[in-house]
């Protein structure tokens, strides 16, 4: 249900812009809405489960994630939507690290747990792959809020079941919730999104903008210095210091910046370059869903077999040059030469993103590995924030100087790929372990396969996480 929710949007997003009388602003903050919420409180809302309760917090999340999703479906005015998709966020932000951790203390035997994790994996590639089919079929047929109304029902029956079925779990040693450090990230994270998505429409020199800017610059040395001082923050600097961490996540940003980005226009630009309709446009875009299902089963096993930095920069390789392909589409291609593009950018980050958790994971110790694997999604969830504000901004800066929506979506496509290719680049000279002893960019491959049955259990369960 989570993750049907990331990509069912998109389908909807022409039928959004129609009937709400909203631009491409409007879009970007109902998309935006809930990946920064998500973002910025997954971690506590890991640790909330283990606190209070995973039971407790699970159930709190899918009632609030229901009831949002009706408010949303609801909606008057883009304001009413955008304020129901923060409530989504947060409700999807206790459901799923709660969902996963009720999981693992269900499972208490190692191998009953991997396959238990990995059936929650393969359902969210199933909510990950049907989100744009699914989407364009209840927008095509009902009209855009029936893409929220599909929540109801799942939702009324996780709460009565799970209500009966559950059983309370819960840490007693778990760290205290680090209530100032989660206040500052979603304020940095907003300011700097709010300058980037308003700045196309009220001028990047405006008073508002410029002041929205200093605020996050504010805000982060706050949320820094914070986070430098408490004793269980809920962002570790000192993992920072390690090289194939800070490396990893840095890519893992990249990854979520290009690839939900980019997303955002799929659609679109189907509906209004290429003329489809809305169902046909949610099919188009299958392919790049699919095909990171197929492949993200399979990067945890590369990994260990090559190591993290081969399959990752070579994910990040073709994920580059599949965007690059992608923004050389125009409106007389036919969908026969568009397909395969997609398919390469989906195969592309499937490989990229298993290898770069599994490879944070691989630089803490064994005790961290969860904490390692929640910021690993966060930084992703980051990157897809600024992805969809970013390369909204090079449309909107585009058609402002004169150029067409279908001139301004190659840009954008262009501008991921070349992104994602120099952070292949990045990955490919500094991804590996500080200290190896092998040179800069020289990973130690017996620690990478030494550490590939822990990543295939963290990366498979990771991977399809929201994109």
């Amino acid at each position: 249900m989570v993750l049907l929710d990331n990509t069912i949007v998109g389908a909807a997003l022409p039928d959004m812009q129609h009937r709400l009388h909203t631009q491409l602003t409007g879009l970007q903050w109902i998309v935006d809405a809930y990946v920064l919420l998500v973002a910025m409180l997954l971690l506590s809302g890991g640790i909330f489960a283990d606190r209070f309760g995973r039971k407790r917090v699970y159930l709190t999340g899918v009632v609030v994630f229901t009831l949002a999703s009706v408010l949303c479906s609801l909606a008057p005015s883009v304001g009413w939507l955008v304020a129901g998709r923060v409530l989504q966020g947060v409700g999807a932000a206790a459901l799923s690290p709660a969902s996963l951790a009720l999981l693992a203390a269900a499972h208490p035997v190692p191998q009953e747990r991997m396959k238990a994790i990995g059936l929650w994996a393969g359902f969210s590639g199933i909510g990950l792959a049907a989100g744009p089919v699914a989407g364009g079929v209840l927008t095509d047929a009902f009209g855009w809020p029936a893409i929220f109304l599909v929540n109801l029902p799942i939702g009324v029956v996780l709460l009565l079941v799970g209500l009966r079925t559950l059983e309370e779990a819960r840490n007693p040693a778990a760290p205290a919730i680090d209530v100032p450090g989660t206040v500052l990230s979603v304020l940095t994270v907003g300011a700097l999104t709010y300058g980037l998505i308003e700045g196309g429409a009220r001028g990047w020199t405006s008073p508002v903008i410029l002041g929205s800017f200093a605020a996050a610059a504010v805000l982060l040395a706050a949320f820094l210095a914070v986070e430098a001082r408490r004793s269980a923050p809920m962002l570790p600097l000192r993992l920072f210091r390690q090289r194939l961490f800070t490396v990893s996540n840095t890519a893992m940003v990249v990854v979520g910046f290009a690839l939900m980005g980019s997303s955002f226009f799929f659609s679109q630009f189907f509906v209004y370059v290429q003329g489809s309709s809305i169902l046909r446009a949610g099919l188009q875009t299958l392919p790049l869903s699919l095909a990171m299902v197929i492949v993200s089963p399979f990067a945890g096993r590369l990994a260990a077999r090559y190591g993290f930095r081969g399959v990752a920069t070579t994910g990040l390789t073709l994920a580059g040059l599949g965007l690059l392909a992608l923004g050389m589409v125009h409106a007389d291609t036919g969908y026969g030469n568009v397909w395969w593009r997609m398919g390469v950018v989906g195969t592309g980050f499937a490989l990229a993103m298993s290898p770069l958790t599994g490879a944070a994971i691989q630089a803490v110790s064994p005790q961290e590995g969860g904490l390692a694997s929640g910021i690993s999604s966060t930084t992703r969830q980051i990157g897809a924030v600024l992805g969809v504000a970013v390369l909204g901004a090079v449309v909107r800066a585009r058609q402002s100087g004169g150029a067409s929506f279908e001139v301004g979506l190659n840009s954008a496509f262009l501008a991921a790929g070349a992104v994602t290719l120099v952070t292949a680049v990045f990955t490919g000279l500094w991804l590996a372990r500080s200290g190896s002893g092998s040179g800069p960019g020289s990973g130690s491959k017996a620690a990478e396969a030494s550490a590939a049955p822990r990543e295939g259990v963290e990366a498979k369960a990771d991977a399809p996480g929201p994109v």
